[in-house]
């Protein structure tokens, strides 16, 4: 299972292309996901779930262990210091996704905001998660053509000029 947190018609795009693998898209705001889900009918594809939830809900959606990947794409960056518990990066949700991913599981983070990204960079050192792959501009990388595939929000800020940066993480085994 991958699980992609605010991601509808990106986990869409990931269940086409890989029918093999189950996703599910977990969203709060359900026009998002009746976007993901419509598209996902015209496609015909059985591979996907829709689930309206917040993040923190993610441990009541899917079982301990059995998460490949967790897909965070451009979520809300809550830029004020006192809402930094919100942040989808925030430690709390980085002790969550570890109880959720298998071994070698990895989190994958597209976001357009600088301050949010190194943020985030700072609280999976801090947690020691393994810095994978990692791009300040994703769209000029040679990193895998699967993670550049373009959503809803990626398409609006890249024309404005704004560049995607890019990490994929895990956490350190502690074994």
């Amino acid at each position: 299972v991958e699980v992609g947190a605010g991601t509808g018609l990106f986990s869409v795009e990931l269940a086409t292309r890989y029918p093999e693998k189950n996703y599910v898209a977990v969203d709060v705001k359900a026009d998002r996901l009746q976007k993901g889900a419509a598209v996902a009918v015209e496609r015909g594809l059985k591979n996907i779930w829709f689930v309206r939830a917040r993040a923190d809900q993610l441990d009541q959606v899917v079982e301990p262990d059995s998460v490949q990947a967790v897909w965070i794409t451009f979520p809300d960056p809550f830029p004020k210091n006192r809402s930094a518990g919100r942040r989808m990066t925030h430690l709390r949700y980085l002790e969550l996704y570890k109880v959720l991913l298998v071994r070698h599981g990895a989190v994958y983070l597209k976001h357009d905001n600088d301050t949010f990204f190194n943020w985030s960079l700072e609280q999976m050192v801090g947690a020691k998660w393994v810095i994978d792959e990692l791009s300040f501009d994703l769209h000029e990388s040679d990193l895998l053509d699967d993670y550049k595939f373009l959503t809803t929000y990626e398409t609006r800020w890249l024309q404005e000029g704004l560049v995607t940066h890019f990490v994929k993480a895990f956490p350190r085994a502690t074994n």
